[in-house]
């Protein structure tokens, strides 16, 4: 068994087959998808998904890139939905500055908005931390995100700034380009992140795993990321998805699967 762990199956990508990608990845082993909002359309789309599907859960946030356009009535409208019983994190909130499409000052001040407001609901958060690896760690120590955890999604930073979110108490998630040839950096990250503390993700439609490159990611593809990393591991990829689905399972109190 294995879990998504962040995915975007509401944007329309998927509006023609999203019934046939779930059922791809049940077929897969692929038995819960983590839908991640990144704005007030997005994250109300995502607890929309997970109220139709029994194995999706969702949770709501401000992506970096989108930080300008929120509002109080935006956070809000979070407040509200995070109330949902299939409502498992906070996010995806945290600092882009590699494209910069909102201030980065606001980008700031929205990542830490979202952080007191899983703080208020407990529940943990999911980071996207893109050329911003100084002021992710800087806001998550400043903000004490370490009272509710989360998770580092689509991991991209070094080792060190890994074991310094580890000692956090954060998980590291690995996506598509860890099975990339040219990903050295990633490959030893991942060798070196405990077992109880890795999870798996597609980040899909986008960051598509080898040998699907190319093609629209989806779910079921996470299987690929999996193997990539048990091979890293040396371990078998059996062991690989006991441990990923057990993490995720505890992080995001997945208690019905």
């Amino acid at each position: 068994m294995l879990i998504d762990s962040h995915a975007h199956i509401d944007m329309s990508e998927f509006n023609n087959d999203l019934d046939e990608v779930i059922k791809r990845a049940d077929e897969q082993g692929v038995k819960a998808i983590i839908d991640v909002g990144i704005d007030e359309a997005s994250s109300k789309a995502a607890v929309a998904l997970a109220e139709k599907y029994e194995q999706v859960y969702a949770a709501v946030g401000i992506h970096p890139h989108d930080a300008e356009s929120a509002t109080e009535t935006t956070f809000k409208v979070l407040e509200s939905l995070a109330y949902h019983p299939k409502v498992v994190a906070i996010g995806e909130m945290g600092l882009d500055y590699y494209r910069n499409l909102s201030p980065r000052l606001v980008q700031q001040k929205v990542f830490r908005q979202q952080i007191e407001l899983a703080k208020k609901f407990r529940k943990p958060i999911i980071v996207h931390d893109r050329d911003a690896h100084a002021d992710t760690m800087k806001i998550l120590k400043e903000q004490r995100a370490v009272e509710v955890g989360g998770v580092l999604h689509c991991f991209s930073g070094s080792w060190e700034m890994a074991k310094e979110c580890l000692k956090m108490g954060f998980y590291i998630s690995f996506a598509g380009p860890v099975t990339f040839s040219n990903a050295r950096k990633l490959h030893e990250v991942a060798k070196k992140v405990p077992l109880d503390r890795i999870l798996v993700e597609t980040d899909c439609p986008f960051l598509t795993p080898v040998p699907f490159r190319g093609k629209r990611n989806e779910p079921s593809y996470v299987v690929k990321t999996a193997e990539k990393i048990a091979q890293l591991k040396g371990i078998s990829f059996e062991e690989l998805a006991k441990h990923t689905t057990e993490n995720a399972m505890r992080l995001f109190n997945l208690t019905d699967l």
